[in-house]
């Protein structure tokens, strides 16, 4: 705790502010100012100022030596520590207009008894602004223009992935509502042939026994269809081979279109018998065509089925994606935002072998859902595009202490070791001019870092990138939490 002289506050003189280099250029009149303005303070021990609170003070190292700390995971790490006089830290780009100057960057200790000369927040913004207005207008005007060009790319890069995304989507969508158009089409023809060989088997002629037969043999074979065997291809056209030769042997015309469909369901030789037992002879071209029309409508009607499965579970994977209607900080399961970004990335994902490792047991967490499908989605698109359209993706999530980790990997060339520090920085790409805004990893890092307080690392050697995604089970216990993070 600082400790000072409460009835005259201990000042520097002027010659002694020039030994400190941050202003040995000043003049006899500006140290004058601050030689009034400011005064000595001595630090024992402990904290001088901590992370997080009210920046009101610059301070510069007359005697002793300091630690600069910052938490991470709750636990503090060390960024710097100085013994050098004229050190500075605390409220020092308290001239800008930015946000940022308001609250302290980090925690400064004292690593010895120590002395220190200190201006107010409000005295350092008035001397750069009255001493030096063209390099406080060049500063200022860099920091908000970097602001304004981060926020204007990093809107551009959510939209530029949205459209990819949309985009996908379309395509994935347009499938199965393809495939339930045509079946739906066909389904109509099909019906319409029951219809007509429905009055010629019930013309009178053929009897009520025979009649309930049919009707379960028809039963039977929408069972089949349920259990339908998978066939080779090998298997399944000997087993087409084999009803044509049967089917001709007993007059049946076209034999050709019938087989594939009864065969494709199991329905053999041995079948067919039961089946001319039934009716005879007369009527059993009629049944055969039944049964044919029965099989087609009921396989039709599960594609229909399929498709319209295929498409809600699209819809489900695109709100979930969004969180549409749903809070934007809320208790998620990971799990689940994982599977629906790979579900709205399903069309980048084809060719690759993907590979899902879910810890069934991991928590679910407080977070913002959203962002994190955007994080998923950056780093699955640079692994997709590392791999060239081949290779393995994983996705794994497990439980490390008192955080939940995501681990994302490629089997795609690595990162060189020479640009391994800098994929984080904002506008730092490896793409074309024009194919990427390098924006993608500095979003994902300030998502997770910032705005969740965990941590975002990559592993990469050539043939395998990782990149861990780790993440508080509990932020409001955060601090108090220990994990050993591997």
């Amino acid at each position: 705790m600082a400790v000072t002289d409460t009835d005259e506050p201990l000042r520097l003189s002027i010659d002694e502010l020039r030994t400190l280099f941050l202003f040995e250029s000043l003049t006899d009149e500006q140290l004058g100012w601050l030689s009034r303005e400011g005064h000595v303070e001595a630090v024992e021990e402990g904290i001088v100022f901590a992370e997080g609170d009210e920046a009101t003070c610059c301070y510069l190292l007359l005697t002793g030596g300091i630690r600069m700390c910052k938490l991470s995971h709750g636990e503090e790490v060390e960024i710097n520590r100085s013994t050098q006089r004229g050190v500075y830290a605390g409220a020092v780009t308290a001239f800008l207009g930015a946000d940022e100057r308001k609250a302290y960057g980090a925690t400064m200790r004292v690593l010895e008894p120590s002395t220190f000369f200190v201006i107010t927040a409000e005295t350092m913004a008035t001397m750069m602004n009255r001493w030096f207005p063209m390099a406080v207008h060049l500063i200022d005007g860099f920091v908000q223009g970097m602001r304004r060009t981060n926020e204007t790319m990093g809107e551009r890069e959510r939209l530029l992935a949205l459209g990819s995304l949309s985009a996908g989507l379309t395509h994935e969508l347009n499938n199965p509502a393809a495939a339930a158009v045509r079946a739906a089409a066909t389904l109509r023809q099909r019906v319409a042939g029951m219809r007509s060989k429905l009055a010629m088997l019930a013309d009178g002629t053929l009897d009520a026994t025979k009649l309930h037969t049919i009707v379960e043999l028809q039963e039977a074979a929408v069972e089949k269809v349920a259990k339908a065997p998978e066939l080779s291809p090998l298997d399944l056209s000997d087993a087409e081979d084999t009803l044509t030769d049967w089917l001709d042997d007993h007059g049946v015309n076209a034999s050709w279109d019938v087989a594939p469909v009864l065969a494709a369901v199991g329905l053999d030789v041995p079948w067919m018998e039961e089946v001319l037992a039934a009716v005879g002879d007369e009527y059993l071209e009629g049944a055969v065509r039944w049964l044919m029309y029965t099989i087609d409508t009921e396989s039709l009607m599960n594609e229909i089925d399929d498709s319209v499965t295929r498409i809600s579970t699209l819809v489900g994977a695109a709100k979930q994606y969004s969180q549409i209607d749903r809070a934007p900080y809320q208790v998620v399961d990971l799990r689940e935002l994982l599977k629906s970004t790979l579900v709205m990335m399903s069309g980048k994902l084809q060719g690759l072998n993907v590979v899902k490792e879910f810890d069934p047991d991991l928590p679910h967490i407080p977070a913002y859902a959203a962002e994190l499908n955007q994080v998923w989605t950056n780093i699955i698109d640079n692994a997709v595009g590392a791999m060239n359209g081949e290779g393995t993706l994983t996705i794994r999530t497990k439980r490390d202490g008192a955080y939940a980790v995501v681990m994302i990997g490629d089997t795609g060339p690595g990162i060189p070791p020479e640009i391994r520090n800098r994929i984080f920085e904002p506008f730092f790409t490896t793409k074309p001019i024009g194919e990427g805004t390098g924006l993608g990893l500095d979003i994902s890092w300030r998502i997770v870092v910032k705005k969740h307080h965990g941590d975002l690392r990559v592993d990469s050697k050539p043939g395998e990138t990782w990149f861990k995604i780790i993440l508080p089970i509990d932020p409001d216990n955060e601090i108090e939490a220990q994990a050993d993070l591997i």
